[in-house]
């Protein structure tokens, strides 16, 4: 791992008892974390409003995965609920407020896992359904498969009563600003302004990301719920100026997105999809849990991996006892946890603690 990196790495422990007896009683009921991308960013890149915009962002899909945990519901219920907020706020890069790919769309990717029956659905390609999360649990809730992609994931979504919306729905300002200058940068052809969208600066000043974050955007959720289940479930636009119908890790089940209540662990990625898809990241944590690594050494040590090979971004992790943790190698990641036990906090940058 290069210097930078190095620097970068954060690794925040948030549940650490000092004696089996204090384990017993501080272990919860149920716990939550999620994130909403990680990547370059500073305190520097961001105005006090644009902080306090994302810290709030944050804390309301804490909010909606807690209450769904509160009141005993599942780990999946819980991660889906936090994950389409995300889903329709324009801050993160998923659902509303997804980059746009070279011919100027939006093509969400997305996927779930059950811990407890590592079960899972995945869905790529998107353009029209307004919560791809939704659409990917409905794959492996409903259907004999664990991936659909394109118009056929499309068409499954629509005909499971799925919301469906104009494509002009995901359109934010900042994202196609954001793909303007990448494709002039390359010298390659803009494509036309989508019919149906704001005028240009018609939208709120708020609601636009830092300009230069380069932030490997996804958004992602990890929970335990009252009856030990584990679940884990990722939402992303993919990559500004994407081509020939890439796809990253997030729906691809064992690098963005794993989990394992036999190994004690669920997953959620953010980062250079090639690296997290060659270097099996969500699956390989599980696996050191399952041999006997906590849940933030198993993170320690597979970021470290993906580093050396060089890629970049970061983990959330979540295990059986509620513990959870935060490992990333870049400047940033939005982040934020919850449990019956403690209450909620968020983070953006890397020297943030979120231990209680």
């Amino acid at each position: 791992m290069n210097a930078i990196r190095l620097a970068c790495l954060s690794l925040c422990v948030l549940a650490a008892p000092a004696t089996a007896q204090d384990t017993a009683q501080a272990r919860p009921a149920w716990a939550l974390a999620i994130h909403g991308g990680a990547g370059v960013i500073e305190r520097q890149d961001l105005s006090p409003e644009q902080d306090a915009a994302y810290r709030a962002s944050l804390q309301r899909a804490l909010d909606a995965g807690a209450a769904v945990l509160e009141a005993g519901g599942s780990a999946l219920d819980a991660v889906e609920a936090a994950v389409r907020l995300m889903e329709d706020d324009p801050l993160f890069n998923a659902g509303r407020g997804a980059v746009f790919t070279a011919a100027g769309r939006n093509e969400l990717d997305a996927a779930v896992m059950d811990g407890r029956t590592r079960n899972a659905g995945a869905v790529a390609g998107l353009t029209r359904t307004r919560h791809p999360i939704a659409a990917a649990r409905a794959v492996m809730e409903q259907s004999p498969h664990v991936m659909l992609i394109g118009e056929g994931a499309e068409t499954f979504a629509a005909a499971r009563g799925l919301e469906q919306v104009d494509p002009a729905f995901f359109f934010t300002e900042s994202r196609w600003r954001a793909l303007e200058r990448t494709l002039r940068d390359r010298s390659e052809p803009l494509p036309e302004r989508p019919a149906g969208v704001p005028a240009p600066g018609a939208m709120a000043a708020l609601h636009q990301a830092p300009l230069d974050e380069r932030k490997f955007g996804t958004v992602g959720a990890v929970a335990l719920d009252r009856s030990g289940r584990l679940a884990a479930g990722t939402s992303t636009g993919g990559m500004t100026a994407k081509r020939w119908g890439r796809v990253g890790d997030v729906p691809v089940i064992g690098a963005g997105t794993y989990a394992s209540n036999a190994d004690g662990c669920a997953v959620s990625a953010t980062g250079s999809g090639e690296y997290f898809i060659r270097a099996t990241v969500a699956r390989d944590i599980c696996h050191r849990t399952g041999g006997g690594a906590s849940v933030q050494a198993a993170a320690d040590s597979e970021i470290a991996d993906v580093g050396s090979i060089g890629g970049d971004g970061g983990v959330i992790v979540m295990g059986t006892d509620g513990t959870f943790a935060f490992a990333m190698n870049t400047p940033g990641m939005y982040r934020g946890a919850v449990s019956s036990a403690r209450p909620a906090a968020v983070a953006i940058y890397a020297d943030e603690d979120l231990r209680p």
